[in-house]
């Protein structure tokens, strides 16, 4: 049995992790009341035990082989009680109606990381975003728990999916360069063959522009991400104040930073594109504001 001192050490524990690791994330998740922002805590801070995993230096067989062990953890957390992200995130799944099962599509995002770098089409790497990101979504959805969500749950989710795969694209965009120095091409094959380029690194560690070839695919790339995001965007009237302003604040963070590879994307060739803080901080206000219509969306959802 935890006890109420090692359990709030263990959220502690979790919300250090946001706090260090993830900047962006954290600007929306400290707008929730606290027992909603400790759960999200605890579910970024085991799926990034996930991707550390995925994006480390081991190697394959170890990878897969830590990434199968965090499946195993993610089915039962109640098991490892001396592990302070699982027994906050056991103590989530009883509070909130999560589908832990959920991380397992993240671990199977990861496996494909290590077995293929490469995607054909905008619908297998959608497949691998909905991996990724939307297994978190569905995760985040649950602790947001919106009135929609209960009496029917498929357009709801529909829209999470839709802002998930928003948020993935827009973070392949901005790390296109990373990616590539780690062997790995997210970019749909057939953009770049249809914009005549490809993914080439110079002498100097930067993209090679290929006479604007290049940017003109990632500005293509944009415009799917903005339609992305046109619909999922649809999702945020559905929530209460406080979830609509985290999920809002995240979302238009990286919306903002989609804008910017859009407006110039060979910004992204040399140095990763990131939005400034003042921009953050305003987009979290923002993010908090009341939105026209969202109480007559709200009702239509729930009817």
């Amino acid at each position: 049995m935890t006890s109420s001192t090692e359990l709030a050490a263990a959220y502690a524990s979790c919300e250090q992790i946001v706090g260090s690791q993830a900047k962006n994330f954290s600007y929306g998740i400290r707008l929730l009341p606290g027992p909603k922002r400790r759960a999200l805590s605890a579910i970024y801070a085991f799926a990034r035990r996930v991707d550390d995993i995925g994006d480390g230096d081991l190697p394959m067989d170890q990878k897969l082989a830590g990434l199968a062990e965090t499946r195993r953890q993610a089915e039962d957390p109640e098991r490892f009680p001396e592990d302070p992200v699982l027994v906050a995130l056991a103590d989530a799944a009883r509070r909130y109606p999560l589908d832990l099962g959920c991380f397992g599509e993240l671990v199977d995002g990861c496996e494909m990381d290590q077995v293929g770098t490469k995607y054909r089409t905008w619908d297998e790497l959608s497949l691998y975003c909905r991996n990724v990101a939307g297994s978190i979504g569905r995760l985040s959805l649950a602790v947001f728990d919106p009135p929609a969500l209960h009496q029917d749950p498929k357009p709801t989710e529909e829209l999470a999916d839709r802002l998930g795969l928003a948020l993935q694209l827009t973070n392949i965009l901005r790390d296109v360069r990373e990616d590539l120095q780690g062997g790995r091409v997210y970019l749909p094959q057939e953009t770049l063959e249809q914009h005549e380029c490809e993914l080439v690194l110079r002498e100097d560690g930067t993209l090679d522009p290929q006479e604007g070839r290049l940017a003109a695919a990632l500005r293509f790339e944009a415009k799917r991400a903005e339609a992305l995001y046109a619909e999922g965007l649809g999702l945020l009237p559905l929530l209460d104040w406080r979830s609509r302003g985290c999920c809002g604040a995240l979302s238009g963070i990286y919306h903002a930073l989609l804008g910017r590879i859009a407006a110039d994307p060979q910004a992204t060739f040399g140095a990763r594109m990131s939005v400034p803080t003042s921009t953050k901080l305003a987009v979290a206000v923002r993010a908090l504001a009341p939105r026209p219509g969202a109480a007559r969306a709200a009702e239509r959802a729930s009817r």
